[in-house]
């Protein structure tokens, strides 16, 4: 039997992306057996709109903005509870080709391992790699690397929720993304996890637009926001997904990160706070 497929989108007061990425995801050459939204207390009327412009998509309302790690959280829960093989995560602003998931199925059957993970590549507007969706590659397992860019494949160590997919087994071994992350990292923590000893693949064919304003990451925020990214990535390495080198790496790239941030807002005390206020909740904050 074919896998059942179930499509998760994230949103909050986006209709007109939101419409977008709905129409893609019905107009699939293999269409996702249910699609599930996760609103996240929208006020533009997103739940009504859905309903009559999109009746056969499942909606959930949220009774507040708990972010995108709250909503997948959410997602990701009742995806799994409705019985799927498949959980399809996507932000609400991506935009999948017609053939994205058919291409992501097609890449689990040729996978030379089975694969917990599989990833589509996300481009920005103009046609680029999306610097926010990049991958990191899987480089030290060298054998298994080579394997499957022989199926043409890309051999993954995580992936962000812009079209990624996971298999149910992920959530009974692994549980759910981390609802208190809210903002940022939430999806590379997962992943991390996910595949510390396990296989997730890059389908290359597999393509979807990530129609973000810029391609800033949150590496190039000056604002409080930043907040997010230095407690939740001190999460991550407090976590169990790294392994001891990846670690040492980690925290140099965290500490650059840092310091940058420092940098362009000139040291000022505002943004010195919003570091120190990260470090203290993610020395605080559980972690798995």
């Amino acid at each position: 039997m074919e896998p059942s497929v179930c499509a998760i989108v994230v949103t909050r007061d986006r209709w007109a992306l939101l419409q977008e990425c709905l129409g893609a995801l019905e107009a699939q050459t293999r269409r996702p057996d249910e699609i599930l939204l996760i609103d996240n207390a929208s006020t533009d009327g997103t739940p009504e709109r859905v309903a009559e412009r999109f009746p056969s998509v499942l909606v959930k309302s949220l009774p507040d903005n708990r972010g995108g790690a709250g909503g997948f959280h959410a997602g990701l829960a009742w995806g799994h509870e409705r019985g799927h093989d498949w959980l399809w995560c996507l932000d609400d602003d991506t935009i999948a080709d017609p053939d994205a998931l058919e291409q992501l199925l097609a890449g689990a059957a040729r996978a030379p391992a089975a694969p917990l993970v599989l990833a589509s590549r996300v481009e920005w507007i103009d046609g680029s790699s999306h610097p926010m969706n990049r991958p990191m590659l899987r480089w030290r397992w060298s054998g298994e690397f080579g394997r499957a860019a022989a199926q043409g494949l890309l051999l993954i160590r995580n992936a962000s929720f812009v079209s990624t997919m996971f298999a149910r087994e992920c959530v009974e071994r692994f549980g759910l993304p981390q609802a208190h992350f809210f903002l940022w990292t939430e999806d590379i923590e997962y992943t991390t996890r996910i595949l510390r000893d396990e296989h997730g693949y890059l389908v290359p064919e597999s393509r979807v637009e990530h129609r973000t304003k810029t391609t800033e990451t949150a590496l190039d925020d000056t604002t409080g926001r930043f907040y997010f990214h230095v407690r939740n990535y001190l999460l991550l390495l407090r976590g169990s997904g790294l392994r001891g080198v990846e670690r040492l790496s980690s925290v140099r790239f965290y500490v650059t990160t840092l310091a940058s941030y420092l940098r362009r807002n000139r040291f000022r005390p505002a943004a010195a706070a919003v570091v120190a206020r990260g470090v203290r909740d993610g020395l605080r904050g559980a972690t798995r």
